[in-house]
């Protein structure tokens, strides 16, 4: 099948097919990420499949932690030679360290919170909420 008999989609049933609502899809075609492969003498935007490629392909890095940007910069490079792998391993391996870092921090987050639910339950700081004295003493 060459690319004028592949079936296109319209906006709406592209957000549909992907799962996303139309101002994200317009959205990415403001920031340069995706653009309708052809447009009826309507005005409306026709997509193809390689759009809904690059939308799972968004939605996927954007579920591993990904930012919109580093999508982009992601799907830059499966466009360009095929990808380099060292590169985007590379990008992986940071998101990884990113993402181990931030639940180290979680992990600190919720141990405060634990120890500011244990003193309120036990009223250990005053009669007054310690929870609220705390915070305002930056814990």
């Amino acid at each position: 099948m060459n690319r004028n008999d592949e079936k296109r989609l319209t906006i709406g049933a592209l957000a549909k097919t992907v799962g996303v609502n139309v101002q994200t899809i317009r959205f990415y075609e403001r920031k340069g990420i995706l653009k309708p492969s052809a447009r009826l003498s309507s005005g409306y935007r026709l997509y193809d499949s390689e759009c809904i490629k690059k939308l799972n392909f968004i939605i996927q890095a954007k579920g591993l932690g990904f930012t919109l940007a580093e999508a982009k910069e992601l799907l830059g490079l499966r466009v360009r030679s095929s990808g380099n792998p060292d590169i985007v391993r590379a990008k992986v391996v940071r998101k990884l360290e990113d993402i181990r870092q931030k639940i180290a921090q979680l992990g600190q987050l919720e141990k405060t919170l634990e120890r500011l639910a244990d003193d309120c339950q036990n009223r250990k700081v005053s009669d007054h909420c310690p929870i609220i004295e705390r915070m305002e003493d930056h814990i």
